[in-house]
């Protein structure tokens, strides 16, 4: 099938395109409101964008009243201050619940039942049970216009600043044990997944790559040939 995304006529009963973007990650941010109001929020537009120096980044779509930003970009862009805490498998209860649009004065951390912690380097608190976070400071805004009014996205990029990993998910080998963690993601729908196996593709070397082109299994550039 194919459809012009503009006209979104794909005539199915559910749009696929989130769907074919997966798995995604989930950005479950912390922050506080000028006032000091912890926020608590997940975002499945979210990923890293740079490693020197870290940056992140999450897109944050429109309030529901179309009339203000979300909380989260909000309390962001008035304090220049969040932190990332992974959304696990055994938290999903608690990420989802901290989904739900609820006043900027209502605590999402404690209405999930969930422990704050404090930051080493930025103000918002942590959650406790999470067993990575990465402390942020806001480094920009951009706004992506939606087709439709009122709809118009936030990009927010941010720098990490300091990182925390629970030493119970760290391995001998001095690597981050993904399994035991088991990080939560999103996928189409309302359909999630989880972490659950891993494998390893070292990079080839000039002599593989080689014998590789030799026997026709790559074409010159590298890249796969079109039966494969």
């Amino acid at each position: 099938m194919f459809y012009e995304t503009e006209n979104n006529n794909h005539g199915l009963e559910y749009s696929p395109f989130k769907s074919l973007v997966v798995p995604r990650a989930i950005g479950w941010l912390s922050t506080l409101s000028p006032e000091g109001n912890v926020n608590l929020a997940p975002f499945s537009q979210w990923t890293m964008l740079n490693f020197d120096p870290p940056h992140v980044m999450i897109s944050a779509g429109a309030h529901p009243d179309k009339n203000r930003l979300k909380d989260t970009v909000w309390n962001i862009e008035q304090t220049g201050e969040f932190v990332f805490n992974m959304a696990t498998y055994d938290l999903r209860e608690e990420v989802n619940v901290s989904s739900n649009f609820v006043g900027p004065e209502v605590d999402e951390m404690a209405m999930a039942g969930l422990t704050p912690a404090p930051s080493q380097m930025v103000k918002p608190p942590r959650v406790a049970e999470s067993p990575v976070h990465m402390e942020c400071r806001w480094f920009t805004t951009l706004t992506l216009p939606a087709d439709n009014p009122g709809h118009n996205s936030n990009l927010v990029i941010g720098k990490v600043v300091g990182i925390h990993i629970n030493d119970e998910f760290l391995t001998d080998e001095g690597k981050v044990d993904v399994l035991k963690i088991r990080p939560l993601a999103r996928m189409g729908y309302y359909d999630y997944t989880s972490v659950e196996s891993i494998f390893t593709m070292p990079p080839l070397d000039e002599g593989e790559m080689a014998e590789r082109r030799r026997v026709g299994l790559v074409g010159e550039a590298g890249g796969k040939k079109a039966s494969d």
